[in-house]
């Protein structure tokens, strides 16, 4: 609780709550950073003998990867509650920017330390964050990396903590590629337009389809959900009946690839890739119907964020990038 909520409590007969209510406000109001900086801690909620609180703030709760990684985070929180509080919240699908922008302030209006978040979109996020920033809240970005030039014009500097996407992709096109023959047509199932994240992974794809000579038809947009891809890979496959494989930017639109190819009897035929190794892509692996995907630990991505952002409060340490770990998964790698 905060001073002003003790405040009230002890002088209650004599205060009127307008008071109560303007003492409160003071009693959270810290400087807030230089616009040229990244807060590095001492949130404009907390105070030195008080718990930090964190927002995790994340993208669509109903895909598997983003429900793993708050699942992640409340296990770390439950084991570590006498450090800090959690405040876990996500958007309804990927696409709903202007909610997240919301939850960012509506976490920044609590006062909270500091602020965990996997943005929906790499540009529209940077207003919230530097509003967030200005009143002394240190911000932390996972999963999905915060556009550069959008950073550079707020004057905000904000560690990413998180996966190299590229190279995952990478990895999933290059294993593809020794299943495939030269000149072979594939398809790139690609999500969000714009998204930090959706454009390394296409470009990790194309890298390696463009290396060992496959024939990429087509890229088309999914936006990272399921039923948009479903018609999308039903088009291509009917005008590319030659397609050979679809490397798709998550496991969301992999499930979706991987409708379409039942509905057109053509599963086992076409190869599908998918990224984010969720629990039923990893049962198609095992099948055989999916070729791979890429594991980029969601359990962990928001706990390696949490724990940045609480060591930034403690040791106001210049913010900086941590890479994190991207594994191939395939029926070998499953088996063990």
């Amino acid at each position: 609780m905060r001073l002003g909520f003790f405040l009230v409590l002890s002088a209650m007969a004599a205060v009127a709550l307008g008071v109560g209510c303007e003492q409160r406000e003071s009693a959270t109001s810290q400087p807030s950073v230089s616009p040229s900086s990244q807060a590095t801690g001492g949130g404009a909620g907390g105070s030195s003998a008080a718990k930090p609180r964190v927002a995790l703030v994340m993208k669509s709760l109903a895909n598997e990867f983003f429900k793993t990684m708050q699942d992640g985070a409340e296990a770390h929180h439950n084991a570590h509650a006498s450090d800090y509080d959690l405040l876990a919240t996500g958007i309804k699908n990927e696409t709903d920017v202007s909610q997240q922008i919301a939850l960012v302030e509506q976490m920044a209006a609590q006062h909270v330390d500091a602020i965990v978040i996997a943005p929906a979109d790499s540009k529209a996020l940077v207003p919230a964050c530097r509003k967030a920033a200005d009143a002394g809240i240190v911000i932390v970005n996972i999963d999905n990396r915060l556009d550069a030039d959008a950073l550079k014009e707020k004057s905000l500097t904000v560690p990413f903590v998180g996966p190299n996407n590229l190279k995952g992709a990478k990895l999933a096109g290059d294993y593809l590629a020794k299943k495939l023959n030269k000149g072979d047509a594939v398809a790139i199932i690609d999500g969000q337009p714009g998204a930090f994240n959706a454009v390394q992974r296409h470009d990790g794809f194309e890298a390696a389809m463009k290396e060992a000579g496959m024939n990429i038809v087509t890229s088309q947009s999914a936006e990272w959900e399921s039923d948009k891809a479903t018609p999308i890979v039903a088009s291509i496959l009917s005008s590319h009946p030659e397609i050979k494989a679809f490397l798709c930017a998550n496991d969301s639109m992999c499930l979706g690839a991987h409708t379409a190819l039942k509905d057109a009897k053509k599963v086992g035929q076409v190869r599908l890739v998918g990224f984010d190794n969720i629990a039923a892509i990893q049962e198609l692996i095992k099948s055989g119907d999916v070729l791979c995907s890429v594991d980029q630990h969601a359990d962990q991505i928001a706990v390696n964020g949490v724990e940045y952002a609480l060591t930034i409060l403690k040791t106001h340490a210049a913010p900086a990038d941590k890479e994190t770990a991207v594994d191939l998964v395939t029926a070998e790698t499953l088996k063990k």
